[in-house]
């Protein structure tokens, strides 16, 4: 007996495949379809996706992550979690929301996995409860945790989540996150000469994309 699979809504839609809200018997979860896609973008669509999934399994079990469903080259299903994106729930003045965050990111470091795209905000939720979680690991990274090149990457990601909490908890930053602040890595210096001016000329001329951070057409 086949189960009945219906959409609630359409989430967000760019040029790498439709983001929907589904339901199925089990409950409400959340697909990434790539049938939607371009000829010519199916192959980078398809990289993406099948990207996401090898990080969701990694991090298969750990809390305030999406888990893996289904991946079968065209359609990613993974689990939903009820909560607003960080821009639309600012966690203003929320220390107990960024100490959350940072343990998070230190769970997802031990699992080998580093985010690699969380200067978003739209990438951090804020749950129904108010504590932290994270979605989006189209541009995830697996590695040895301990290696330079993961540590380097980990840097990175709580670079990105402090310059959130600078954003809305300013006053609880510590003397040693102000460093971490200010002290740039290499691989941040290289984007911003080499790749980001080549980034925003595909998603901003080619992909027609409305703003500056990949995240699609405004609705």
């Amino acid at each position: 007996m086949s189960t009945t699979i219906s959409e609630v809504a359409a989430l967000k839609a760019d040029s790498f495949g439709r983001i929907a809200l589904m339901r199925d018997g089990a409950g409400l979860f959340v697909r990434r379809d790539l049938r939607c896609v371009p000829l010519w973008l199916r192959l980078p669509a398809w990289w993406l996706a099948r990207r996401e999934a090898r990080a969701l399994q990694a991090i298969d079990g750990m809390p305030a992550t999406p888990q893996l469903l289904r991946w079968d080259g065209v359609c990613l299903d993974r689990s939903y979690m009820e909560g607003a994106a960080m821009y639309q729930r600012p966690p203003h003045g929320d220390l107990a929301y960024f100490r959350g965050a940072r343990r998070l990111l230190q769970q997802l470091h031990r699992r080998g996995v580093a985010h690699n795209d969380l200067a978003k905000e739209a990438n951090w939720l804020v749950l129904a409860d108010g504590t932290p979680a994270l979605i989006d690991f189209q541009l995830a990274v697996r590695g040895t945790p301990r290696s330079r090149w993961m540590r380097l990457l980990a840097r990175e990601d709580l670079r990105h989540l402090l310059k959130h909490k600078r954003t809305y908890c300013r006053d609880a930053l510590t003397p040693v996150e102000r460093r971490v602040l200010r002290r740039r890595s290499w691989v941040r210096e290289l984007w911003f000469v080499t790749g980001k001016p080549v980034y925003r000329f595909v998603t901003r001329r080619i992909l027609k994309w409305e703003d500056n951070e990949g995240q699609g057409p405004k609705p």
